[in-house]
């Protein structure tokens, strides 16, 4: 009985062919679901005849978005809050990252901590509002230090579990080499820690997103949170709709760029 024979390229694209489907469909399902949704908003609105102040249609939210992105309304905005958060980020990076190392480098002194440090996150940011602008006042600098308060947190706390769980035999052979204080961060924590460290990341730079949103609620003269406000308050609901859009774009691709600088990063890591 002949068997035909398959080559191994041939039997590593037979298994990668189930893969390459699924992934085919995950990118096609985006746009499909996008598409239903807007579907069902607009029958929504036929069917019930709500007016444009209370929903109004997605042909009005894109019509509001094109007008205040041509007239320059939605890039001014979208500037001020994109410059409040990468400077609030980079604040919250900054300063997780070198408590985070310190403290899992100090059971004792993140024992003395933690509990301080997580009592912080149970106080909501609207009550240190009135604070915040009693002690240092109101701006885009102040804002900016509200979204890194609110981004803090979760990397300083992916920071100390990424270089706690490096097991002790490591750095053993790493001792055993010789290795310097800085070849061992460098060739030894930096790696093992950084997978968990970014997914740290991933989520900073979102709260980074919704700390400026909040604050310019509160008490923002400019930016995308206070043109939400602005917008209520004249009724212009497709403005208000427009810029929420323009809020998720953002977040959106910040959250790409960190997952687009992992992959870079950790080129052999698998996605489940």
């Amino acid at each position: 009985m002949n068997q035909e024979i398959i080559s191994p390229l041939e039997w590593q694209a037979n298994k990668n062919a189930p893969r390459r489907w699924q992934n085919y469909w995950t990118w096609l399902s985006i746009p499909l679901a996008l598409a239903l949704f807007l579907a069902v908003w607009q029958a929504i609105i036929a069917l019930n005849q709500y007016p444009e102040f209370l929903l109004p249609s997605p042909g009005a939210v894109l019509n509001s978005l094109i007008e205040n992105w041509q007239n320059g309304i939605l890039p001014r905005h979208l500037s001020i809050s994109l410059f409040q958060v990468g400077i609030g980020f980079s604040i919250a990076f900054g300063f997780a990252s070198v408590s985070g190392y310190a403290l899992a480098k100090s059971p004792l002194v993140e024992k003395i901590i933690s509990p301080y440090l997580v009592a912080s996150q149970a106080v909501p940011l609207v009550a240190l509002g009135p604070l915040i602008i009693i002690w240092i006042g109101t701006g885009i600098w102040q804002n900016a230090l509200v979204a890194a308060l609110v981004a803090f947190f979760p990397m300083l706390v992916n920071t100390l579990i990424g270089i706690r769980g490096i097991r002790d035999e490591y750095r053993q052979v790493m001792h055993s080499y010789s290795a310097s204080r800085w070849q061992v961060l460098t060739k030894l924590e930096i790696p093992a820690a950084l997978p968990i460290f970014l997914g740290g990341v991933r989520v900073g730079i979102t709260l980074s997103v919704v700390g400026v949103t909040v604050v310019e609620l509160l008490w923002a003269d400019r930016g995308l949170g206070f043109l939400l406000n602005f917008s209520r308050g004249n009724l212009n609901t497709p403005l208000v709709f427009a810029t929420v859009v323009v809020l998720a774009a953002m977040a959106l691709v910040l959250y790409g760029l960190v997952v687009v600088i992992e992959k870079i990063s950790i080129p052999n890591r698998r996605e489940k």
